[in-house]
């Protein structure tokens, strides 16, 4: 599959970023999208409305990663680019031969003009389904699969961890800021030791270790996403055994836990994938205060772009569409609590972005032919 960094804006995606005024994103340059034509894509570029499916690997609720998908899929319904239904099949061992099932009956259907899944745990159900049904048109977020009828897209959560990491490791050194412990150690608690979970580890370290060569970062995995006591229980240990006093939960509803364990140790918490401070509500609504940022993955916003791309006769079936900070593919919370630590630490953040965005600094990845070599940076900066 061809690798290509989307740089189009469209004008759905263009109201989003109006509304939200953050970066977004694409990279180098881009080849032009080839014609859609035969397709669903094309029959509906006149003007009506694409029919959708979403399948869920998991549940709504998780306030990061398939949250996203699904404000972005409401979004599009309301602007009157599609009409959609989402069908959760929960996230637990029992729950996946679900997975497959549920993408081989709306396959076999024929009712919906694009089928969307996500996460890397769907993308051989689809490599497999996707064959038998040449003529259906798919779209897997945060994986990829090589074939002509799917459209893949991946997020530079590199780069994103990059700016997360030099957030944390500011924030650790500001031994007056409430929580803040004079040991430099800040915690990761990711979802599986996968490489995207270990792409955000990637950029998280070597952002931690510019601003402080002596950086410490605790990594541990719950190996699951949505088991919120085993997140709770691996933040709780880094906390008090290791004195991190800031935790990057990446871990989807795992990563919740993480916060739990945050606010019960006078810790500090960042968020993933969503706003989680503005997501935490209800009874989760006292974390929304010890989350001071969060690193987005706007998993929303891409398929947005993506329908908006499609709207125009113009498709990426057979592409793998790497979406960085350029046009909102991933980014960082700058409001809200972020405006409540000290001014050199929200220097440092910004700084951070720019320099990223601009290119003027390369941020490691766990993908491809250089990828970093994972436990060996995982080994150099253990607590």
């Amino acid at each position: 599959m061809k690798r290509i960094s989307a740089t189009l804006l469209t004008p759905v995606l263009a109201i989003v970023l109006i509304l939200s005024g953050c970066g977004g994103f694409g990279s180098p340059a881009a080849t032009a999208p080839p014609a859609v034509e035969g397709s669903a894509a094309e029959s509906q570029a006149s003007g009506g409305k694409f029919n959708v499916v979403s399948i869920v690997n998991g549940n709504l609720g998780d306030k990061s990663f398939f949250d996203s998908a699904e404000a972005g899929l409401k979004r599009l319904e309301g602007a009157g680019v599609i009409s959609y239904k989402t069908i959760e099949l929960g996230g637990a061992d029992a729950d996946q031969p679900k997975w497959k099932d549920a993408l081989i009956e709306v396959s076999e259907s024929g009712e919906y003009d694009v089928v969307i899944c996500g996460t890397w745990q769907m993308n051989e159900y689809l490599d497999e389904i996707a064959v038998q049904y040449p003529d259906q048109k798919y779209a897997i977020y945060d994986s990829v699969v090589n074939l002509p009828n799917v459209v893949s897209l991946s997020y530079k959560q590199n780069d994103m961890g990059y700016i997360i990491g030099v957030f944390a490791a500011s924030m650790t050194t500001q031994t007056g800021f409430d929580r803040i412990t004079p040991e430099k150690v800040i915690g990761f608690v990711g979802g599986e030791d996968g490489p995207v979970i270990n792409d955000f580890l990637v950029g998280y370290i070597e952002g931690a270790l510019s601003v402080d060569a002596g950086m410490k970062v605790d990594v541990r995995y719950v190996a699951s996403f949505v088991d919120t006591a085993k997140g709770k229980e691996l933040a709780q240990a880094m906390i008090t055994q290791n004195k991190a006093d800031i935790v990057w939960g990446v871990a989807g509803l795992s990563g919740n836990g993480a916060a739990e364990a945050a606010y019960e140790n006078n810790a500090w918490f960042i968020g993933v994938d969503s706003d989680q401070e503005a997501t935490f509500t209800g009874a989760q609504a006292a974390l929304a205060g010890i989350t001071l940022t969060s690193g987005l993955k706007n998993i929303g916003e891409s398929l947005e772009w993506l329908f908006g791309e499609l709207k125009e006769g113009k498709g990426y079936w057979g592409e793998e569409m790497w979406l960085g900070l350029e046009l909102n593919g991933v980014g960082v919370v700058t409001d809200k609590n972020f405006k409540t630590v000290p001014e050199p630490v929200q220097k440092a953040t910004l700084d951070a972005l720019e320099k990223v965005q601009s290119g003027a600094v390369k941020v490691g990845t766990a993908f491809g032919d250089g990828a970093v070599d994972i436990a060996s940076l995982r080994s150099s900066v253990t607590p």
